[in-house]
């Protein structure tokens, strides 16, 4: 352990790299012994180890060490309810993986896939075929897309047939569905005593 200084009764420290005397002339370490009393730095008394339960503490008016008892420990408080709600809702508008990609999932995402679903069971009913990009045609001729893309979270276009634009739409559904059970799961978990430190850790999502 490094040995601990007091100058002019003060607390007890390492000594510093560089000390100034009266004269502000600077003395830079290692000090000789000379120095040190020259410069008024008195060796202190060794600091006790600490405890389990204690820690060493200088008492000033004493001018020694002693010990004090540490802080006790406090127990992270549970989430409640609505942070784990809040955590559930967070992670469903991240967005899902498809077709290599991340698709976005706020509410208003939601709304759009859940539409676009639909419009492409019709276009299927209609005669849409596999890799049928313009399967929007089969709706509206006129206002139909000559190839039907979806802006992905990366500001990117992701070109989906009829099929895929189907397979997207459970994939939505099954992303909120999992996260929804999670949530309700946790929240059991905590109502049961468990405790959890903290409810955005991703291992507790998976």
């Amino acid at each position: 352990m490094t040995d601990l200084y007091r100058r002019n009764r003060g607390a007890p420290a390492a000594l510093p790299p560089v000390a100034y005397d009266l004269d502000n002339n600077a003395y830079t370490a290692p000090y000789g012994t000379a120095d040190l009393a020259m410069l008024g730095f008195v060796k202190a008394p060794k600091k006790p180890d600490d405890t389990d339960t204690q820690t060493a503490a200088w008492d000033a008016s004493a001018e020694k060490w002693v010990m004090v008892d540490r802080p006790p420990v406090l127990e992270p408080s549970p989430p409640t309810a609505d942070e784990v709600e809040a955590e559930k809702v967070r992670r469903i508008e991240i967005g899902f993986p498809f077709m290599g990609k991340t698709i976005q999932s706020r509410q208003e995402d939601r709304e759009n896939i859940a539409g676009a679903k639909s419009a492409a069971q019709d276009a299927k009913l209609l005669g849409a075929e596999p890799g049928e990009l313009s399967w929007q045609k089969r709706l509206d001729t006129d206002k139909g897309a000559e190839i039907f893309a979806w802006i992905t979270a990366d500001n990117s276009l992701l070109q989906l047939d009829a099929d895929a634009m189907i397979a997207m739409g459970y994939a939505a559904m099954l992303h909120k569905q999992r996260l929804i059970f999670v949530a309700k799961g946790i929240k059991d978990r905590v109502a049961a005593g468990e405790r959890i430190a903290d409810v955005t850790a991703d291992a507790l999502w998976e």
